[in-house]
């Protein structure tokens, strides 16, 4: 069973956010169950993976919340489409907000999981709150790593301030009333693709394979701001202590920020699972793909929930 939900974002930005809630299977209001929360891709929204990996999770017998980030998809927020990783951060303490009101929800046991951008957010939020038990990731992107290190981490960060100089002069226009500036978050064309994964992302978010009304695929340029300076681990190696599994395919070029990850987090119960023959872009909707990534989440969620 599915809900369409909405609830505040409680962290003083008087935004109001969209969440799809998933029931288990036989759900019994009178009980308490096991509660995560889902944050969806950077560009996405809550009805492309991450409403698949709450609807499977729900299966397993977990209250499963997908929600749209502040200023995208269905949430509120101006201006539209800003993908500041602090507020995306914050975003996944607000979603545990609204899911510790929940009579059914047993508030000692909420995780939290993310695919690409938004494991990453994961994982900077269970750094910062102590209410997540356990942190899930699939194709996990550190989104500022990414962005100054580029896709294959083979460029320096000094090289990435030209990127951090156009977000503020992004911000200048953007002041002085010009139409907000934007960029995309995957390519949107497919000639503009620069390797077969990204052009799955292309595909993914701009034809029948996934396309939403709700996520137009690009972002404010502004976001280049927060973006570029913006580590996800920041301190994991100290307060990164949940249980920590990642999924990631064996052919996926972001692999390195889930070492990366696996690497720095101060957990002692951490283990990466690997998707033998997956990419970063067939984990999102790749039918065997996803039941082998469930078929690892679901277990670790269940043992330390």
């Amino acid at each position: 069973m599915m809900n369409k939900v909405t609830f505040p974002n409680t962290n003083g930005l008087n935004i109001t956010m969209a969440g799809l809630l998933n029931l288990p299977t036989d759900f019994d209001q009178s009980k308490t169950y096991p509660a995560i929360v889902v944050s969806h891709p950077g560009g996405g929204v809550k009805e492309q993976t991450a409403g698949t990996y709450a609807k499977k999770l729900a299966e397993q017998g977990f209250v499963a919340l997908a929600y749209d980030a502040s200023y995208q998809g269905e949430s509120g927020g101006e201006p539209r489409q800003l993908e500041n990783p602090h507020v995306r951060t914050e975003d996944i303490s607000a979603a545990i907000d609204y899911l510790t009101t929940l009579p059914y929800v047993d508030n000692t046991r909420i995780g939290a999981m993310g695919i690409c951008a938004g494991g990453g957010y994961t994982a900077n939020a269970a750094i910062n709150d102590r209410r997540i038990k356990a942190v899930g990731t699939v194709s996990m992107v550190n989104i500022g790593q990414m962005f100054r290190n580029g896709w294959d981490n083979n460029v320096k960060d000094s090289d990435a301030i030209p990127y951090m100089q156009a977000g503020s002069d992004s911000r200048t226009s953007d002041a002085s009333g010009n139409e907000i500036a934007t960029m995309p978050m995957a390519p949107l064309k497919e000639e503009d693709a620069p390797n077969e994964e990204l052009r799955q992302a292309w595909e993914y978010y701009h034809t029948d394979r996934a396309a939403y009304c709700t996520a137009p695929g690009f972002a404010t340029a502004r976001s280049l701001n927060q973006i570029i300076s913006y580590d996800a681990f920041f301190k994991a190696e100290a307060f990164l202590t949940q249980p920590l599994l990642t999924v990631v395919g064996s052919q996926a070029g972001s692999k390195w920020m889930s070492d990366d990850l696996i690497e720095r987090a101060a957990s002692t119960d951490k283990d990466m699972h690997i998707v033998e023959g997956a990419n970063h872009m067939s984990l999102y909707d790749g039918e065997a793909e996803i039941k082998q990534a469930i078929g690892a989440l679901a277990p670790f969620f269940a043992r330390t929930l």
